[in-house]
């Protein structure tokens, strides 16, 4: 009996091997196009739209309401404020900004999930590709969530693009630095077309279409990433909080002084309430 048992045993133990080497046949990676090493993105990460001038001069196709908001936010800069753009408190940067690509990239492909890790404060990204539908709730994040599908557009018998949809936001979020704004309602949703040139294959890009309640029109633009020649690339560690000179107190942004004492950003800021303190005996 217990000799049977044992033939048992080792049959089901056969039968889970097998069923394991057949997962990983299953995944071909020859199927899927070469994205391995480190990227960066082409023309800088400090516009949203590279091929255009900063702040107004993108030409966002924003609503009378978003338009006055975001020329708000520009004289508040001007004047050294912060504006809409709350990057400076180590937020991350949210969808669609995460595209500009401020730190290096990484291109993580698996049966079930494409990863797009960003070497920058919380920009990694997880896209789904496993055939799930929208769960019935989301968890509202910076980044969103996000459902991917492999495309074959050629019938080659190879994938070569990676339609995306992300949706699921909190925010604020703004295109750039510039403080560009996305509604407040945070119901964006952004449509991506990721693939690699066919006659470059060490460059790619993202074709994003935001879709949001501050826009007049769905607004659309394609990100360019190079890849890095060099086959073992530093990887640079980004830590915001460090060091970071940067305090927000209320509504209001300050800063600290080389001295450690608290200063005021903008001409004749006004000081933070201090009413639990007690004022210094003279």
């Amino acid at each position: 009996m217990k000799s049977y048992q044992g033939f048992l045993g080792g049959v089901a133990m056969l039968s889970a091997l097998c069923a394991t080497l057949a997962d990983a046949r299953a995944w071909d990676d020859a199927k899927y196009p070469d994205l391995k090493g480190q990227w960066r993105v082409v023309g800088g990460p400090m516009r949203y739209d590279t091929t255009r001038p900063w702040g107004p001069g993108q030409g966002a196709p924003l609503t009378a309401e978003y338009a006055a908001l975001f020329e708000a936010n520009v004289k508040d800069q001007e004047e050294g404020g912060q504006g809409l753009d709350q990057t400076y408190l180590c937020q991350s940067p949210g969808m669609p900004r995460i595209t500009l690509g401020y730190g290096e990239m990484e291109f993580i492909v698996t049966p079930d999930t494409t990863h797009i890790l960003i070497e920058h404060i919380h920009d990694s990204r997880r896209i789904f590709t496993d055939g799930r539908d929208w769960p019935q709730t989301i968890e509202p994040a910076f980044s969103g969530y996000s459902i991917g599908r492999w495309i074959d557009t050629t019938g080659s018998g190879r994938y070569d693009l990676l339609a995306v949809e992300t949706r699921g936001f909190k925010g604020p979020r703004t295109y750039d630095t510039s403080g560009l704004p996305l509604h407040r309602d945070n119901q964006t949703i952004v449509r991506e077309r990721i693939y690699a040139d066919k006659a470059d294959p060490n460059l790619a890009f993202d074709e994003v279409t935001v879709i949001d309640h501050a826009l007049t029109r769905p607004w659309t633009m394609t990100k360019a990433y190079r890849r890095v020649g060099d086959p073992h690339p530093s990887w640079h560690e980004v830590n915001c909080a460090e060091e970071n000179d940067h305090v927000k107190i209320g509504h209001e942004a300050y800063m600290l002084g080389a001295d450690g004492i608290l200063m005021p950003t903008k001409k004749d800021q006004p000081p933070p309430d201090l009413r639990y303190f007690k004022k210094p005996g003279k």
